[in-house]
């Protein structure tokens, strides 16, 4: 391993025209270098550098209109920092569901030059961690011909499957900075009411809970403190558990794999969650398609996964990657988890779609159609629980006019009637229960 300053010789040398590079992503992301990275690329006048990633943090400099024809990001699930370069024709993103993203490496179908990442400083015995950021970063590097590893004390040390020892680094770069965070803002009074309707309907003591980021996520977790014996199973969780596990709330004590223990795969979040699953082996960062898989989760006691969308159509059909042709995000966890939940070997999974009834414009989030080329990421077949702040409504089994009555019962009061006149319009009957 060869030790270099930011723009040093070494890693000068290993970034070549038509390099594909993989970047470790979330809290993990290593900014610093991809910064470097950025001004080599543009003071060597590079072409077609492909830079590929799961969500990053940071501004994605190299995603910048001076970088066109440089660079070139493909998103495996984009982040806010490349959604105008994707916009632009500048960027690419592909739908993938999270638990498959490693295939991409295992298939050659992504053949990475270089892996940019970020870890811990070696312990004793030489092992570093992929800290927060596990997910397919080991697919990712391992498939690499070359790996530059930041190093930073502030990266949290996890346990699992995040382990790389210093010698499989080529070079390094020393940083000592903390990590990008997110989250920590109460809910609002809309988000309340969601956490409430989920964690006193649907959450069950013993249940195995997948929820993602954000502040619905984190409205259902400050609902549960009367629970007892949860689990946690998730591609990502916020620091809402932190309270549940002093609590006591959350002990992992029934869970049928990974039993007392909290998996995740990737994170982002506060500085209080970093500084929690900093060397706890309460915690296990895991590779995303072993998380992810549908397998895995269907064993999960009372699996209750919780994911939130753009918008649902009176059919069941939700949209969370698009809005109408322009790409937002991905697909993510939320089918694997969908899915998962929904074949649970015990048969009391609960699959779950949380969103308010309104946009912040007032226009409503349960629509006729869907938008104009908007992604149907999980599919009207897919659908069971769907839930707003005006309550829950069950579309397993219910036939399509069944369903656009339970929607409607859900979306907000002023949108209740010209959504019966479209249901109408569009299925020739009226909705009913």
């Amino acid at each position: 391993m060869d030790e270099c300053a930011l723009g040093g010789t070494p890693c000068i040398l290993n970034f070549v025209a038509g390099d594909t590079v993989f970047a470790q992503g979330a809290a993990a992301t290593p900014v610093a270098l991809l910064s470097a990275m950025t001004e080599i690329g543009k003071k060597n006048n590079l072409k077609n550098v492909k830079v590929c990633h799961m969500h990053t943090e940071g501004k994605a400099p190299y995603t910048d209109p001076s970088c066109e024809g440089i660079f070139r990001s493909n998103s495996f699930f984009m982040g806010g920092n490349v959604r105008k370069a994707v916009a632009d024709g500048r960027g690419d993103a592909i739908p993938i569901f999270l638990s498959e993203i490693p295939q991409l490496f295992y298939k050659k179908i992504i053949q990475p030059d270089i892996a940019v990442i970020q870890v811990s400083p070696p312990d004793q015995h030489g092992y570093c961690s992929l800290g927060t950021s596990v997910d397919c970063v080991r697919a990712g590097m391992s498939h690499s011909k070359i790996i530059i590893a930041q190093i930073n004390p502030q990266l949290p040390r996890t346990f699992g499957d995040g382990i790389i020892h210093i010698s499989h680094v080529d070079y390094a770069v020393k940083v000592d900075t903390p990590l990008p965070v997110h989250g920590g803002k109460p809910p609002s009074e809309i988000e309340t009411k969601i956490g409430k309707n989920i964690a006193e309907n649907l959450v069950e003591d013993g249940a195995t809970l997948q929820m993602g980021i954000g502040s619905i996520p984190d409205a259902v977790l400050a609902a549960l403190t009367n629970h007892k014996d949860l689990g946690i199973h998730s591609e990502m969780f916020s620091g809402g558990v932190i309270d549940l596990v002093e609590r006591g709330c959350v002990t992992n004590n029934k869970k049928t794999i990974h039993r007392g223990r909290i998996v995740g795969s990737f994170l982002i979040g506060t500085q209080a969650l970093y500084d929690f699953v900093d060397n706890n082996p309460f915690i296990e960062m895991l590779v995303v398609d072993y998380v992810n898989s549908t397998a895995i989760i269907a064993k999960q006691p009372k699996m209750t996964a919780i994911n939130s969308c753009i918008e649902v159509d009176l059919t069941g059909q939700i949209s969370s990657d698009s809005i109408g042709t322009r790409m937002y995000s991905g697909f993510g966890g939320q089918v694997d988890f969908i899915r998962g939940a929904a074949e649970a070997l015990d048969r009391q999974g609960k699959p779950i779609i949380a969103l308010p009834s309104i946009t912040t414009k007032g226009e409503s989030k349960i629509v006729p159609i869907l938008k104009p080329g908007a992604g149907v990421v999980t599919t009207r077949a897919h659908a069971h629980y769907v839930v707003t702040e005006h309550g829950i409504a069950y579309l397993f089994g219910k036939n399509l006019r069944q369903r656009a009555h339970a929607l409607i019962s859900i979306s907000h009061p002023d949108h209740r009637e010209t959504l019966e006149k479209a249901a109408f319009e569009r299925l020739k009957c009226m909705p009913s229960p």
